[in-house]
């Protein structure tokens, strides 16, 4: 199943959304939106804002499913951890 995690470098639930998949050994893509600059980040963060609803941190897409904010037993359910 594939996994997304948009996340902000600065952001304590990104990290801890971060070491939670990584602890599970789940393969994820990382984007840490605030590392972006120019079109790319104004493209991305229209993405996160069109997907979740919001401009929050995390936003943790599996599958299609999408979950706003460090949501550790939700994340566990869909991955079947």
């Amino acid at each position: 199943m594939q996994v997304k995690l948009y996340g902000l470098t600065t952001c304590p639930y990104c990290r801890m959304a971060k070491r939670f998949l990584d602890d599970g050994s789940v393969e994820y893509e990382l984007t840490e939106v605030d590392t972006l600059e120019g079109q790319e980040k104004d493209d991305v963060v229209a993405e996160v804002r069109k997907i979740s609803g919001g401009a929050s941190f995390p936003v943790i897409v599996v599958g299609d499913e999408v979950i706003v904010g460090f949501n550790k037993k939700r994340i566990k359910e869909l991955l079947d951890l």
